[in-house]
């Protein structure tokens, strides 16, 4: 059960877990300062100021004679802090036994072992971060690229808070028009024509409407973008997969069936981080283990924003055609086909394919997307690594994130988008109100409600279940 007393003074490893050069325990409550100093033998740390370090030892009062460890303890006086309170760091080496120890003799002393993201809570509770910025520590430490990165960051800065704040007085200034006319509606007064009214949340819906709408974008660049790489059996799946890797990742082979299970790796493109998966190839097959490895594929092909669709030249025009069909039958909404011809080093040139693949393979063209699919497919060979740099600037591009590269406010969290997906919904039923003149009381009540889902966002309405439910996934000490 997670228990919460901002009367505390709590304690917890913040490095990772594991021996290190280093490790820091950081301290944070109303005795911070006076429990380290029970323990710290150099200059007392009740004289020191703040943001200030100091070399001492670490005993433990009940043996004083065998001191454990030296170390630095950084003093961060509040409020100036990050938890907003008395805060002190003791970075020692990083022996497991050593940190064990210390946090065992900060309990003995008067500290509370912290709950999961106990510091970036007491951070919201004493107003150093609101709760979208508090939801953006643990995304910056867990980002794997740079584009992660640099959302999570202008998160955390508040540049998102900042946008939903500038919505939320927009749609308070709207509801105090029409809570104004309610308080007057007897002297029929009116402050502000329903026509003006209704342009204004008309402009405020489609902002919402857009920042929600880039959630699809900018949960693919927090988690990685799922690409899929399918086709039949020997298309040279497993072999693209390594060599986009740059690494022997996955099983290569010339009995068809090798790949029975989706392989998964990541990879950094531009900043950006993709996720590979390799997967069964698709083919009709009574091997019941195989058959469960091609459903896998297809559930791949679900998951994926984008699906690169590796054929060879030998391909019939019947089986390109029925694969097609059959992928397309699984891409999601949204999703982009990328038609690649792989094993082009077998060819002398592109003039020897096939009759039915000449009109639509050609070494020249560019691939031109449409809403699913790519319709000028590219030519690889996996194995000696031909166009692979073609093909990883052609997944940039279809990724949409050329588009986002300096577009810093983009929601990433499943909680804010689900917050302003009903923010809008609430908006549009205002904007109904509004165009079928009804009363002012219900169309108050619906522009309550808009405000409440995105005050959600920053918190400045909580519960302690929602709290409870988003930093008990932190890190014990963050």
């Amino acid at each position: 059960m997670y228990q919460y007393n901002d009367s505390d003074t709590i304690c917890a490893i913040s490095t990772a877990p594991g021996c290190g050069g280093i490790a820091v325990i950081r301290v944070s409550g109303p005795d911070a300062i006076s429990i380290i100093n029970k323990i710290w033998r150099g200059k007392p740390l009740s004289s020191v100021g703040t943001h200030t370090a100091h070399l001492g030892t670490i005993t433990d009062p009940e043996n004083p004679t065998e001191p454990l460890d030296s170390g630095v303890a950084t003093v961060f006086r509040a409020p100036g802090t990050f938890t907003g309170e008395d805060v002190v760091e003791i970075s020692v080496h990083g022996s497991v036994w050593i940190q064990r120890e210390l946090i065992n003799l900060l309990i003995r002393t008067g500290c509370r072992l912290a709950q999961p993201g106990e510091f970036t809570r007491r951070a919201f509770a004493n107003g150093k971060l609101d709760l979208a910025q508090a939801e953006a520590v643990a995304d910056v430490i867990a980002a794997t690229s740079r584009s992660a990165h640099r959302l999570a960051s202008s998160q955390m800065r508040g540049d998102f808070s900042k946008r939903i704040g500038t919505l939320r007085e927009k749609l308070i200034e709207i509801a105090s028009l029409l809570e104004l006319e309610l308080d007057f509606s007897e002297e029929d007064v009116e402050f502000a024509s329903r026509i003006h009214l209704a342009e204004l949340a008309k402009n405020l819906h489609t902002e919402i409407s857009s920042l929600a709408a880039t959630f699809s974008t900018g949960s693919a660049l927090k988690n990685g973008i799922p690409v899929a790489i399918v086709g039949e059996p020997n298309a040279g799946k497993s072999t693209l997969l390594n060599a986009l890797l740059n690494e022997s990742r996955a099983i290569v082979s010339d009995i068809p069936g090798t790949t029975r299970d989706t392989v998964e790796d990541t990879i950094e493109i531009d900043g950006v981080m993709y996720r590979f998966i390799d997967t069964a190839g698709l083919r009709e097959t009574s091997d019941h283990v195989e058959n469960l490895g091609i459903g896998r594929s297809f559930e791949a092909i679900e998951r994926a924003r984008i699906v690169i669709w590796l054929v060879t030249p030998d391909i019939s025009q019947e089986k390109l055609t029925e694969l097609h069909t059959e992928i397309k039958k699984h891409l999601a909404e949204g999703a982009t086909l990328l038609t690649v011809l792989n094993k082009t080093d077998l060819l002398a040139s592109p003039t020897d394919l096939p009759h039915p693949l000449q009109n639509i393979f050609t070494e020249s063209q560019e691939p031109v997307t449409t809403e699913k699919s790519t319709q000028r497919p590219i030519l690889i060979s996996a194995s000696t690594g031909h166009n692979i740099d073609r093909l990883t600037q052609a997944l940039h591009t279809l990724s949409g994130t050329n588009d986002s590269a300096g577009a810093d406010l983009m929601v990433t969290n499943a909680r804010h988008y689900e917050a302003l997906t009903l923010a809008a919904e609430s908006l549009a039923r205002v904007l109904d109100g509004l165009r079928a003149n009804l009363s002012g009381d219900f169309i108050a009540q619906d522009l309550r409600e808009t405000i409440h889902h995105l005050s959600a966002i920053t918190g400045t309405i909580t519960t302690t279940d929602l709290l409870t439910s988003i930093f008990q996934n932190f890190c014990i000490g963050k």
